[in-house]
């Protein structure tokens, strides 16, 4: 047991980012630590081997922790092994990770424990089995009905012709792009935001007064000219990125599975709500509200059922 306890704190220490020569002292120190402790579980499994046999009922193999050390001990063999050869398989260091589950076999009140944990996983399979159908179900209509509008941009019209001395994006872009993006409604959508509300261009860098001049009113051989570029964005048509680098959309199932998942856990789910309502329709928070509704219904009832057991048990 103080084996397992010091190689947890061993593990702790590993810094794989800066570890990764291993050239400095606590590195090569933790390193032998490790060594150390690869060698004695490999010794206490050969010694169980030897005094329970290996194959049958009641042997080291018939127990299931015994093949969970086994798993582990083997799976270290592997990691040396290709240590010696040089060649980088970060997978299989990995499962240095599971050694501390090591400490489950020898605290029988841990174990019995464990045990009766891995016993009530079949009951949830009704519970998983209704999350699917939720998740497939909204996941179908969102898809259906939201489709590519996230990607929904204010463009400059395709015959907008700029001076030579002005840069302006191909589409207009908020100060923080990525997170709350101007997500617009196309013309045969009844979305709350149109190209018509974007804002108005300030000067001196977006912290002075609004510019209210024209495209006609400005003067190349000088930066006096405060114009409103931001009124000619005014094609709503999709673009190529979605909010949050791309990850939360309705383009297919399974970024709606992604978009779904993170509504349920009630962290921001309030911005992918307003950027459908923006794209599509005011009405979309129907949909927002339900999915919250049936999901929160879900581990309501889940508990309910966990507690009546509980008692029966």
């Amino acid at each position: 047991m103080l084996v397992i306890l010091l190689n947890c704190v061993t593990l702790g220490m590993f810094r794989p980012c800066e570890d990764i020569a291993c050239d400095s002292q606590r590195c090569r120190i933790l390193q032998a630590f490790d060594d150390f402790i690869f060698a004695f579980f490999a010794v206490e499994m050969v010694v169980k081997m030897v005094a329970l046999g290996i194959f049958g009922k009641k042997c080291y193999l018939g127990d299931t922790w015994n093949r969970l050390d086994f798993f582990i001990v083997i799976a270290g063999m592997l990691e040396y092994s290709l240590d010696l050869q040089n060649v980088s398989f970060s997978a299989v260091r990995t499962v240095r990770v599971l050694r501390p589950l090591r400490a489950i076999n020898r605290v029988p009140s841990m174990r019995i424990l464990v045990t009766l944990l891995l016993d009530t996983l079949p009951m949830l399979g009704n519970v998983l089995l209704l999350c699917f159908f939720v998740f497939f179900i909204f996941g179908i209509v969102g898809v259906q009905l939201w489709a590519g509008l996230l990607r929904n941009r204010c463009f400059l019209p395709e015959n907008f012709s700029l001076p030579l001395s002005v840069d302006l994006e191909r589409y207009y872009q908020t100060e923080n792009e990525d997170e709350s993006p101007f997500i617009c409604s196309q013309p045969r959508e009844n979305g709350m935001r149109s190209c018509r509300s974007v804002p108005t261009l300030r000067g001196e860098g977006g912290g002075g007064p609004p510019c209210g001049l024209d495209y006609e009113a400005y003067n190349s051989s000088s930066n006096t000219t405060c114009v409103n570029w931001n009124q000619y964005y005014t094609n709503c048509s999709a673009g190529e990125h979605n909010p949050f680098k791309g990850a939360i959309n309705f383009d297919n199932i399974g970024y709606a599975w992604i978009a779904i998942f993170q509504v349920i856990t009630l962290e921001g789910w309030v911005d992918i709500m307003y950027f459908v309502m923006d794209a599509h329709s005011f009405y979309n928070f129907i949909y927002f509200i339900l999915l919250i509704i049936f999901s929160l219904s879900e581990i309501f009832s889940s508990q309910d059922k966990s507690c009546r057991e509980g008692i029966v048990i």
